[in-house]
């Protein structure tokens, strides 16, 4: 699902009020671009789920986000790349949620990191320098406690299904797919 071309919503009226109608993509791609925070779910080598939170950004249709190999997410992607992202909203009233189904996919291009790393500076004052090896930390940022230097893999998830959840007048379940 890239930018240059916009995938189908479908509608599953089943899951629909009555009279909605598909959620369009313009929407949901909006959605991802400005959400700030992600709930990434991976599987355990166990076969139990992980998910935890962390920020992503939706860049040339994918979601870029970076964790440490030896992170739990880390590791269960190293040994599965599948994994589903989701964004929205706590209300029930109102709001648009939105998941993404696809696989995780090491980012080494330096001008895709390169452009990464900035919008993590703009929007979340978390500054990184870029190697051949994802993201190193900087002193001068936001992020999280870590040692300056430290390596973070970056990953993209292209893909392959995604679902919309619209709730206000009409509660709509639209799906997308490449």
């Amino acid at each position: 699902m890239t930018t240059n071309t916009e995938p189908t919503p479908e509608l599953h009226s089943g899951f629909s009020s009555p009279g909605s109608t598909a959620t369009p993509w313009h929407d949901v791609a909006e959605a991802l671009d400005q959400a700030e925070i992600y709930w990434i779910s991976t599987v355990r080598a166990d076969g139990r789920p992980h998910v935890t939170p962390l920020p992503a950004m939706w860049l040339d249709g994918a979601l870029h986000f970076g964790t440490g190999l030896e992170e739990q997410k880390g590791r269960n992607l190293t040994r599965d790349p599948h994994c589903v992202l989701t964004t929205g909203t706590n209300s029930y009233r109102h709001g648009l949620d939105v998941v993404v189904e696809g696989r995780a996919e090491r980012v080494t291009d330096r001008g895709t990191l390169e452009r990464l790393a900035q919008m993590w500076r703009s929007r979340l004052d978390w500054a990184y320098d870029v190697d051949d090896e994802g993201f190193r930390h900087r002193l001068d940022g936001q992020a999280p406690n870590v040692e300056a230097g430290t390596v973070v893999p970056v990953f993209a998830v292209r893909p392959v299904k995604v679902l919309s959840f619209a709730r206000g007048e009409h509660f709509t379940q639209t799906r997308f797919r490449p």
